[in-house]
């Protein structure tokens, strides 16, 4: 029988297994570029691409630095990710991208490029000219440059099909928001005449939120908590709240023995292409 949030759970999952994996190889060297850890953002994106398959869209996404967990939620390869942050030629981003610039020809996720926010006026212009349903990423602090701001106005006027998600983890690498404005962005949202809602990581908050997604443009501030370091392999805040453990809990044995399976898959597939030379 289909369960929703263990079918959430599932890809969430591979996200959280992956990047424990990653973590532990920043610690013993194994990468020799930046790497940005989506863990504790991960259920983010893991409900977002489950409530699009159920809605049989397959929509284009522009993802932000921090795209792990958005790469592997929307099931592109995860071969291609491993090998890029390898920095091989096989890898998503023909090794030139590292982990803050991935992409999928086969799932349509167009990387960062870089600039903070710049992926979202990009993405709105993609919109305008294909008139696809498109989903842009940011976080909470690059949401803040004024051309993200720009983009937004632009995409209300033309009534494009856009999802905005901001990943909003309060933090600008350690500062946090009250400090930098005294905003917040599904108001901006409200102002540009746009559907803005601002809401937890919890899967059935997001997934009611979604119901009307693409007849306009919309807006979903996404609390949620970053588990590990803006960069790195640290942790910030040990008692931070963990929504994928918390599921796991409510999710119980089913949960628990999909984590154990996928922890053995994920480390499977690392063991394979650390073997290739």
């Amino acid at each position: 029988m289909y369960n929703f949030e263990l079918e959430v759970f599932k890809r969430a999952s591979l996200c959280r297994n992956f990047e424990q994996y990653v973590f532990d190889g920043i610690r013993n060297k194994l990468f020799k570029f930046p790497i940005y850890l989506s863990a504790g953002q991960e259920y983010i994106s893991a409900t977002i691409s489950q409530v699009m398959k159920e809605q049989s869209v397959e929509p284009n996404i522009f993802i932000q630095h921090r795209g792990h967990s958005t790469y592997l939620s929307f099931d592109a390869p995860i071969e291609g990710l491993i090998d890029e942050l390898l920095g091989r030629k096989t890898g998503c981003t023909n090794g030139m991208g590292g982990s803050a610039s991935i992409h999928s020809k086969e799932k349509n996720i167009f990387g960062h490029d870089g600039l903070m926010g710049s992926q979202v006026p990009i993405a709105v212009g993609h919109c305008y000219k294909t008139k696809h349903p498109t989903i842009v990423y940011m976080g909470d602090a690059s949401a803040e440059e004024d051309y993200v701001l720009g983009a937004m106005g632009w995409a209300s006027t033309k009534k494009l099909p856009i999802l905005f998600i901001v990943e909003d983890n309060n933090l600008s690498i350690l500062t946090e928001k009250k400090v930098r404005r005294n905003w917040e962005m599904h108001n901006v949202a409200k102002a540009f005449n746009m559907a803005g809602f601002d809401i937890d990581d919890d899967p059935n908050q997001i997934k009611y939120s979604l119901q009307n997604v693409f007849n306009a443009p919309m807006l979903l501030n996404i609390r949620t908590h970053r588990k590990f370091w803006h960069s790195g392999a640290g942790i910030d805040d040990e008692n931070i709240f963990d929504r994928y453990k918390e599921q796991m809990n409510i999710l119980g044995h089913q949960a628990e023995k999909i984590h154990i399976e996928t922890k053995k898959y994920v480390e499977g597939v690392w063991q394979k292409q650390l073997e290739i030379r």
